[in-house]
C-alpha cells in the first residue's frame, strides 16, 4: 500500500531568480564529485551544493562542521526569502528530456510525499547500503531537518491512471520551474494543487507496491530518523504532511517509455599477478570467446562497435555476454556464458534462480572473484574496481592509468529483473543499475515542521 501525500514543497524563490534554476542546483549527492563541488560553488553564491554537500575544513570540530555550515545556509536562506514555502499543499510533476545514443526521451513521473514503511515490509528494496553514507546523510538531516534529496519509486500501472491526470492537469502550462544539469538534461517542474488531481494520483497509487530504483540509502536513512524522532519524543505539526513520517520522493510508471536503465561498466586494476593469456584461458571454461582484432596498429578502439553490437545482441536473445578489453590489447574479447546452469553450481547460497542469473552477478562471480580475486570485501573497500557508465571513458583508462589492467563491458539490467528481485527481497550488487538522468537536488525540497 502506498500512502500518498501533497506538501508545501520549498523552492527557490521565482520573483529573485525567474524559473531557470541551472545555476542554483546540483545533482545527488552521491553523484557530487569534488570537480562538480567545487565548479557548483562557482556558479553562484546560493547554489544548493552548500546545503546538500558543503565543503569541509581541517579545522572542523564536533561542534562547527560542513553539517552545522549546511543548517546555517538554510535556514538564512529560509529567513532571506532565497527559499519560499508554497502555501498550498502540492505534488509536482516532474519532466527529464535527455538523450541516449542519438535518441530523444522524455522521462514523466512526480514529487509527493509517501508515508515511510519498514525497510522490506511494503517497499521493496534491490541494493546492499553501507554504514557510512548512512550515518552521512543521517547527521545532515539531524542538522537541517529537512528532506532535500529525492528518492526515486518506481511502480506499476499500465493503465496509466497517474499519468493521465496529471498530464492534463499541466496541459498548455509552462513549467514553474527549469534547470539544465551537469550532462545537459532538461528537467521540468509544475505544482499540481488541484484537490482533484491530487485524489486521483492517491487513489491511482492506493494499492500500489513500491520499488526503490534509486536512494536506498537516503530511504533508510529516512526510516532511522522516523524512529530516533520518535524515540525522543519529537512531535510533528499538527495536521502537517511535512513530518519525519513522510518521505519526499519522485515516482515513476514502470510502464513509462521514457524509463531508461543504462549499464555500469567495470575497470580492473591493481589486480596482482594478472596474466592475459591465464585469464582468457580459464574462462574458456565457462564462456565461448570471440576475438576482435584492432583494426589498424595503434588503433585503440579497434573493433569496439562491432564487438558491443554483438554483446547487445546476445543480451536481447537471453544470453549473458561481456566485452573485455585489456590494456595495451592486440585484441578484445566477447565472452558469451555456455550455460545458465553453471550459475547453480557456482551459487549454493539460497537465493532465487532470477539472481543467479543477473549478468551482473554472472561476472561478478565467474569472472571478477573466481578468475581475479576480486571479492566481496575487495568490493566492499573498493579495491580494483572503477564503475564508468560512458563507453569512452574506459579507454581513457586505459590510456592514462598505468594501474588499470582492463574493462568489462557490461548489457544494463531490465527493470523486470529490479521488480523480480526485489520482490523477492533479495539485493542486487552494488552498481547493478543505473537509472538515467539522475534528480536533481535543489528544485523542491520538503522542510520538516515540528510543534
Amino acid at each position: 500500500m502506498a500512502k500518498i501525500l501533497p506538501f508545501r514543497g520549498v523552492t527557490y524563490s521565482r520573483e529573485k531568480f525567474g524559473s531557470d534554476l541551472t545555476e542554483l542546483i546540483t545533482q545527488p549527492y552521491d553523484r557530487i564529485t569534488p570537480e562538480r563541488q567545487a565548479e557548483y560553488y562557482r556558479r553562484h553564491p546560493k547554489n544548493f551544493v552548500r546545503v546538500v554537500l558543503g565543503k569541509k575544513f581541517a579545522s572542523d570540530d564536533e561542534y562547527y562542521n560542513y553539517y552545522a555550515r549546511s543548517a546555517g545556509y538554510l535556514n538564512c536562506w529560509l529567513e532571506d526569502k532565497i527559499l519560499v514555502s508554497d502555501e498550498k499543499p502540492a505534488i509536482y510533476a516532474y519532466h527529464q528530456a535527455f538523450e541516449v545514443e542519438g535518441q530523444k526521451i522524455v522521462r514523466k513521473g512526480f514529487i509527493a510525499l509517501a508515508e515511510l514503511e519498514e525497510p522490506g515490509k511494503g517497499v521493496k528494496a534491490h541494493e546492499k547500503t553501507l554504514a557510512g553514507p548512512k550515518a552521512d546523510r543521517l547527521n545532515l538531516t539531524r542538522h537541517i531537518r529537512a528532506q532535500v534529496g529525492h528518492i526515486f519509486m518506481l511502480y506499476s500501472d499500465p493503465q496509466k491512471v497517474a499519468d493521465e491526470a496529471l498530464e492534463q492537469a499541466i496541459a498548455n502550462s509552462e513549467p514553474d520551474f527549469i534547470a539544465k544539469d551537469w550532462f545537459g538534461n532538461e528537467h521540468r517542474l509544475w505544482a499540481i494543487t488541484d484537490e482533484a488531481t491530487i485524489e486521483t494520483v492517491q487513489n491511482a497509487l492506493a494499492d500500489k507496491t513500491l520499488f526503490i530504483a534509486d536512494g536506498h540509502h537516503r530511504y533508510e536513512t529516512a526510516v532511522n530518523y522516523w524512529k530516533e524522532c520518535e524515540s525522543k519524543g519529537l512531535k510533528p505539526e499538527t495536521g502537517a504532511t511535512e513530518t519525519f513520517r513522510n518521505r519526499m520522493m519522485t515516482f515513476i510508471n514502470m510502464d513509462d517509455p521514457g524509463l531508461v536503465v543504462l549499464p555500469t561498466h567495470r575497470v580492473v586494476h591493481s589486480v596482482k599477478n594478472f596474466n592475459l593469456d591465464s585469464f582468457i584461458s580459464a574462462a574458456e571454461k565457462n564462456f565461448k570467446i570471440e576475438r576482435y582484432p584492432l583494426v589498424t596498429e595503434g588503433c585503440v578502439k579497434g573493433k569496439f562497435q562491432e564487438a558491443m553490437a554483438k554483446m547487445e545482441a546476445l543480451g536481447e536473445q537471453g544470453e549473458h555476454a561481456f566485452v573485455f578489453i585489456p590494456k595495451n590489447a592486440k585484441e578484445y574479447y566477447l565472452l558469451t556464458l555456455r550455460d545458465e546452469s553453471i550459475m547453480d553450481k557456482r551459487i549454493t547460497e539460497q537465493v532465487s534462480a532470477e539472481w543467479k542469473r543477473l549478468d551482473v552477478t554472472i561476472l561478478h562471480k565467474l569472472l571478477l572473484e573466481d578468475l581475479l580475486g576480486i571479492d566481496a570485501k575487495a568490493l566492499e573497500e573498493k579495491r580494483n574496481l572503477y564503475y564508468i557508465r560512458n563507453k569512452d571513458d574506459g579507454f581513457d583508462y586505459l590510456e592514462k592509468d598505468s594501474d588499470v589492467q582492463g574493462v568489462f563491458y557490461i548489457n544494463p539490467t531490465k527493470v523486470e529483473q529490479v521488480k523480480d528481485i526485489a520482490s523477492a527481497g533479495e539485493r542486487m550488487p552494488q552498481k547493478s543499475t543505473d537509472f538515467y538522468p539522475k534528480l536533481l537536488t535543489g528544485m523542491v525540497i520538503n522542510k520538516l515542521r515540528f510543534e
